[in-house]
């Protein structure tokens, strides 16, 4: 067979030391060399002979000795192998520094849990605090326990289905913030390499959420079993008091547990319920003064917080969990959905303003994808399913308005 030669060089055709390694793999039917200003060594268009997951593997192996990794792609209807020079070295990772952030992290979030309960004098006479604090430290203690096991679980999921499939990634970095109502803004594990597959990225991706969520649906459901409900002010005080967000999947536990749905407004007999909770689910409004909520016991507000803390991780952008699905599902059509997610903030933001900063950090974090070195693998039906799966968990638990303070 006579393979057509395309040439970027003005001169001859260089020797061609990869086209009887691509050949027991690939059928050839043009060949594409790269030069300085390309960003290839070589571009082989045709089509796969067999699986592409396997013929990836074997490629790899035939071309390591040449110092060479191949791109799998999929280019006019054809498929594409591109070659590049050079092959990605694993950096070892210095676990002291996730040791000592995850120290710190617990600390954080144990002067949170403690502060969020804490009830006695604002004095520094040590002995006045104390008889308040220790009580307050046992509430704390439990808060940090429960929402350090739902993290770990969900870290631990991305980190060991990378082992799984050999792919080389970090041990988690725990983010402390005292700050925050958690004492925590998460955590994070890193691809130290590209993944192979979308099978592959599809299985680190999703991990995360399910195992997280596996630990943060029992620790809430303890934890609403611990709380109790109680009413609401008339008005607002000068002491204030805030409300947690409703998500789908937390609406429906608060009903399971306390068998009403909550908040209860109090005055539901002037409002159609349907256009009550809907207004309210995506507004905050109306305030339910004067009815009844959970007042969330430690253990509660941990499970409500991993809810939310994966809610985050899975909107369908960028490196974020969510983003991983949808990329898996669509490829690189998914650049065209951050538009309408940034959109979807910026609405949002109008009732809760925390949504305009997420906004701001998905505009210029959200662009970008992890990229698969092998993209014309697809991802098998279960996988698919299992994608999709995790996008409707993204619906069942994303809170429009994660937390509302009221205060005069």
């Amino acid at each position: 067979m006579t393979i057509p030669y395309t040439h970027s060089l003005p001169v001859a055709t260089p020797t061609d030391p990869y086209s009887s390694l691509i050949k027991p793999i690939f059928r050839i039917d043009d060949i594409t060399w790269g030069d300085e200003k390309e960003a290839y060594l070589v571009r082989f268009r045709g089509e796969l002979l067999f699986e592409p997951a396997l013929a990836y593997e074997r490629l790899v192996t035939a071309l390591a000795p040449l110092n060479v990794t191949p791109l799998f792609r999929q280019e006019g209807g054809k498929h594409a192998i591109v070659l590049l020079q050079g092959i990605h070295r694993v950096r070892s990772s210095n676990p002291t520094t996730n040791f000592v952030l995850l120290g710190l992290t617990v600390i954080s979030m144990l002067i949170a849990g403690t502060y969020s309960v804490y009830t006695g004098p604002v004095t520094t006479n040590f002995a006045l605090i104390w008889p308040h604090l220790l009580p307050a430290l046992r509430l704390g203690l439990a808060f940090t326990v429960s929402l350090l096991a739902i993290l770990l679980a969900h870290e631990f999921g991305h980190y060991l289905a990378g082992r799984f499939h050999r792919s080389a990634v970090t041990l988690p970095y725990f983010i402390p913030f005292p700050l925050s109502p958690f004492g925590t803004m998460g955590a994070f594990i890193q691809l130290k390499e590209p993944p192979k597959n979308r099978r592959i990225l599809l299985d680190i991706g999703i991990a995360g959420p399910l195992a997280g969520l596996i630990v943060a649906i029992p620790v809430l459901f303890i934890g609403l079993s611990l709380s109790e409900v109680t009413r609401l002010p008339l008005s607002l005080t000068a002491e204030g008091f805030s409300l947690e967000g409703n998500s789908i999947l937390y609406l429906i536990a608060k009903y399971l547990v306390f068998g009403q749905w909550l908040p209860d407004p109090g005055n539901a007999s002037i409002f159609n319920p349907l256009i009550y909770w809907v207004r309210y689910f995506f507004t905050g409004q109306p305030v339910p003064f004067g009815g009844l909520d959970v007042q969330l016991h430690p253990v509660a507000w941990a499970g409500w917080a991993g809810l939310l803390i994966t809610a985050l991780n899975l909107i369908p952008a960028g490196q974020l969990d969510g983003g991983h699905l949808l990329y898996v599902l669509i490829g690189r059509k998914a650049r065209f959905i951050l538009p309408f997610i940034l959109a979807a903030m910026i609405l949002l933001g109008t009732v809760w303003s925390g949504w305009w900063l997420w906004a701001f950090l998905t505009f210029f974090l959200g662009r970008i994808y992890a990229e698969p070195l092998d993209q014309i693998t697809p991802l098998d039906p279960k996988r698919k399913a299992l994608a999709i799966f995790g996008l409707i968990i993204f619906l069942l638990i994303f809170p429009p308005i994660p937390l509302s303070y009221f205060t005069r």
